[in-house]
């Protein structure tokens, strides 16, 4: 019943725009690439989400519902994804976006913690927005072998990831780890199919130990990185 009322009320619904950029033709195809479009097919990452919130018995008003359903239609279904992937400053405006709804969510009163469940249900919706935003453009970029762009992406989304807010409820921090965890496999995928230059690679082990401060689950690209480097400095040596 659950699924039907959803593809019923989807029908309803207008697509949701994303921040302007300037207007001309490659960029207006790259903003249409982005907007989530109600007329796609059900993707099973949208359908996973709402099995997790019946296991949780998280409930949602009809508002929450729409927000989520158009928070959910993948990225990856964009007319151009090589293109608009390979570009960050869009995915960069997506994560901000994401991060920016998720705290337009919360109400705030002189009365109580905005931090509590309350507030948590509100924002649930663009906390899963955000996270399926992280999985699914990182995904486009590990298909599209940019392995350095996967990397900055990921280094970005952290940031964006650190962000987020902290809930009262340690339960309820658990799609901020989840977040981490994507970003980190993505990390080492890439770092497994590229070996990036030494300047290259010193700078992204400062930024790998620094992201290492918000979660332990760059631990293992932080390893493999250094293994990479090592593996480098001893060929090298080897040539002279």
């Amino acid at each position: 019943m659950r699924r039907s009322y959803l593809e019923i009320l989807s029908a309803r619904l207008a697509p949701s725009p994303l921040p302007r950029v300037r207007s001309s033709t490659p960029n207006t195809r790259r903003v249409q690439s982005l907007e989530l479009s109600i007329g796609g097919v059900w993707s099973r990452s949208i359908e996973e989400q709402c099995d997790k919130m019946d296991e949780h018995h998280t409930p949602l008003s009809k508002q929450q519902l729409v927000q989520l359903i158009r928070s959910l239609i993948l990225v990856e279904q964009s007319q151009e994804p090589r293109i608009l992937a390979s570009d960050l400053k869009y995915l960069q405006e997506d994560l901000h976006l994401k991060k920016a709804n998720v705290y337009r969510s919360i109400p705030y009163s002189r009365f109580g913690s905005n931090r509590d469940a309350h507030c948590y249900r509100k924002a649930y919706p663009h906390l899963v927005a955000f996270k399926v935003s992280c999985q699914e453009w990182g995904q486009v970029l590990l298909r599209n072998k940019e392995w350095d762009a996967v990397l900055e992406h990921t280094l970005m989304a952290w940031r964006y990831t650190s962000e987020l807010p902290q809930w009262d409820t340690t339960n309820h921090n658990a799609l901020r780890e989840q977040c981490y965890s994507i970003l980190a496999a993505h990390t080492l995928t890439a770092l497994q199919h590229h070996h990036p230059e030494p300047n290259r690679g010193r700078e992204l082990l400062r930024r790998l130990k620094m992201a290492q401060l918000h979660s332990q689950s760059v631990a293992p690209c932080i390893e493999e990185l250094q293994r990479i480097m090592a593996c480098a400095d001893v060929s090298s040596m080897d040539t002279n």
